[in-house]
């Protein structure tokens, strides 16, 4: 930062309701920034660019962050911010519409109709023979009675879960870490099985609401997709390689799936007569754009001014209120035994009384915010950067 301002690099078209939230005496914003103190990013793949130096921070304006290299900017001290929840309603309205149009076979219903008209040509009474004639052949379910499993209880699947249980279907719900803040705000209707297979064996319809991580890779496979009842439906607007797609497609040829609606475009699916492909649709409506933009800029602008970390995917939620009359310390460290005892003895051989301290750790790192009374010294923060494991340390 030069001149007391932060420059903040914004790699994809962010919403302007997010930001018009940012301080422009305070926040300069660009594309060609080339020394960012701050990125702001949507699905733009960073893996490949350099990591500037003068670097502190990456807000995604969303939920994933497959396109962002977390564990490479964790070991240099930059925390990756997304935004949980924010598009979570709009995920949810699509899944709803998925069953839908599994469930009553609309998609293909309506492509046939077109069809009659733009490639036979039929019209009038023709037209309305052949619409009676070939109707049939679309006829559907209806969805209460039917069940429901929600794999991933975070803000999507909640909401999901509790909309589907609200059109009358059962719901199971499956999540090993789903947190009591989400525990809190699912329908006590929904019922939580102990383990992912239980759940594709009761399960009349899945959809997945989980990151694409090692565990989640083929979550759905030929196994669990045999033991689900015959007709079944699989929906996916979590990530492409949560499912095996050539299982899925198999056992839509066999019969045993009745449909699989994803949001993750490929060759062979995009074709299958039983499966509806959407265009990564997931978060496209302007509310959901501009709540990820708004929760990403606000959640790098807290960190940048206050240190505070929230919804970091590389380091642990930290947030301290400012002491007044104190200056702030952010120190990020290895996860590693007497870090806290190190870093407080080189505060008070300068003489510096702590306000308030708070340390959380995640993972193979931690955090430190440390509000002190008196004079920083520049050259304090370069003995607390001397102690083995501190990787970055700011003045704030």
């Amino acid at each position: 930062m030069s001149n007391g301002r932060f420059p903040i690099q914004t790699v994809n078209a962010i919403s302007p309701v997010g930001l018009q939230r940012l301080d422009r005496d305070i926040f300069d914003l660009g594309t060609d920034i080339a020394e960012p103190r701050g990125i702001l990013v949507r699905s733009a793949d960073l893996h490949d660019r350099p990591v500037p130096q003068s670097l502190y921070a990456v807000a995604r304006a969303g939920a994933g962050t497959n396109n962002i290299p977390v564990d490479k900017l964790a070991a240099l001290g930059i925390p990756v911010f997304n935004t949980p929840g924010a598009n979570a309603n709009a995920v949810k309205e699509l899944v709803i519409a998925g069953m839908l149009l599994a469930a009553r076979s609309l998609y293909h219903a309506a492509d046939y109709t077109r069809n009659l008209v733009a490639e036979q040509g039929l019209s009038g009474q023709a037209l309305n023979e052949q619409v009676e004639a070939g109707k049939k052949q679309f006829a559907g379910f209806e969805l209460p009675g039917k069940t429901l499993g929600v794999i991933g209880l975070g803000s999507i699947g909640v909401l999901v879960a509790n909309a589907a249980q609200s059109l009358g279907m059962k719901v199971l719900g499956y999540d090993p870490a789903v947190t009591i803040k989400n525990a809190w705000q699912l329908s006590p209707n929904v019922e939580q099985v102990e383990s992912v297979e239980e759940l594709f064996a009761r399960s009349e319809l899945i959809t997945l609401h989980v990151p694409l991580i090692d565990s989640t890779r083929g979550l759905v496979n030929t196994e669990r997709i045999a033991s689900m009842p015959r007709g079944a439906v699989v929906l996916n607007f979590a990530r492409g390689g949560v499912v095996d797609e050539t299982a899925v497609l198999q056992a839509l040829d066999s019969g045993h799936l009745h449909a699989y609606v994803n949001d993750f475009p490929t060759e062979a699916g995009a074709v299958h007569s039983r499966v509806i492909t959407l265009p990564h649709l997931g978060a496209s409506t302007g509310e959901a754009e501009d709540n990820c933009a708004v929760m990403a800029v606000d959640q790098l602008q807290d960190f940048l001014l206050n240190g505070n970390i929230r919804n970091a995917v590389n380091y642990p939620e930290v947030i301290m209120a400012r002491t007044p009359g104190t200056t702030r310390l952010g120190i990020f460290n290895a996860n590693k035994p007497n870090m806290i005892g190190q870093i407080t003895a080189v505060l008070a051989e300068a003489g510096l009384n702590v306000a308030e301290f708070t340390n959380k750790s995640r993972g193979d790192y931690a955090y430190t915010l440390v509000d002190v009374e008196g004079e920083v010294r520049d050259e304090l923060k370069e003995q607390i950067l001397a102690i083995d494991g501190v990787i970055r340390a700011r003045k704030l």
